[in-house]
């Protein structure tokens, strides 16, 4: 495979750490095509899914969807890429890289270690890439060992503007929220406000078990949702309880619903 065709997907929730790794690997793999730079997992899902890139560098966490999310989603959708782990953990998942076929890098990523990566990556990818069964066994291995994060209690009111007048909403009642220019969209049964908070800060503070990312501007309540097609494209329709209009669903995240 000539390296000027090796398409690749960086995804690094810290500005600085990813452009930095953005930077390194263009001295180390001066070949590579960076496709995208994705700021959390769901815009990295869906630049994986629209560029299919050879290799996909990931962070661990991420707002969202976190890297171990996004790898197991590639893994339900089929699609075939050199996955390497970014990660600030130390020493209780090293055993598990260790083991697996992916490898991984620790923050800050060193230069020396990263070309040896990069060297890895590119045998890896003349003999024909990731192993996909190799890649699931560690995810699992990963899931095992990985200390739960700590999070703050999820969102319960917020606070959004309907003209000249500033509500206050129960998240419960949120059906959806949705990217707007500056602004993100809420919307309930009886119509819409406007919140100045971007969907990436959203994701840390909603409750995960019930708010999903469906699409790089939306997040659901599937508390809301009353059913979901799929088109011929393999992108999925929700329908509302309590609104009649549709949402669109990425390809990449229809495996949140493959049980509906």
């Amino acid at each position: 495979m000539p390296n000027s065709r090796i398409k690749c997907v960086v995804a690094e929730d810290e500005a600085l750490l990813r452009e930095s790794l953005v930077q390194l690997l263009g001295q180390v793999w001066p070949e590579l095509e960076i496709v995208a730079s994705c700021e959390d997992g769901g815009s990295a899902l869906e630049a994986i899914a629209e560029h299919r890139p050879h290799v996909v560098f990931l962070d661990i966490r991420m707002p969202g969807l976190s890297g171990m999310e996004v790898a197991s989603s590639l893994l339900d959708a089929g699609i075939k890429t050199e996955v390497v782990f970014v990660t600030a953990y130390d020493q209780y998942a090293i055993d598990a890289f260790e083991r697996g076929a992916s490898d991984y890098l620790l923050k800050p990523v060193a230069r020396e270690r990263l070309a040896g990566t990069v060297g890895r990556v590119q045998a890896r990818l003349q003999r024909g890439g990731q192993d996909v069964q190799q890649l699931q066994a560690l995810l699992q291995q990963l899931q095992a060992v990985a200390p739960p994060q700590p999070k703050a209690p999820p969102l319960v009111w917020l606070t959004a503007s309907r003209g000249q007048e500033t509500r206050l909403i129960l998240v419960d009642d949120v059906a959806y929220f949705q990217s707007d220019s500056k602004y993100t969209v809420v919307m309930t049964a009886d119509g819409e406000a406007l919140l100045r908070k971007p969907i990436r800060d959203l994701l840390e503070v909603l409750d995960s078990t019930h708010f999903k990312q469906v699409h790089r501007s939306t997040i659901v309540n599937l508390r809301a949702v009353a059913g979901v097609t799929r088109d011929e494209s393999g992108r999925g329709i929700l329908r509302l309880k309590n609104r009649p209009e549709t949402l669109a669903v990425s390809q990449p995240f229809m495996a949140l619903f493959r049980n509906m």
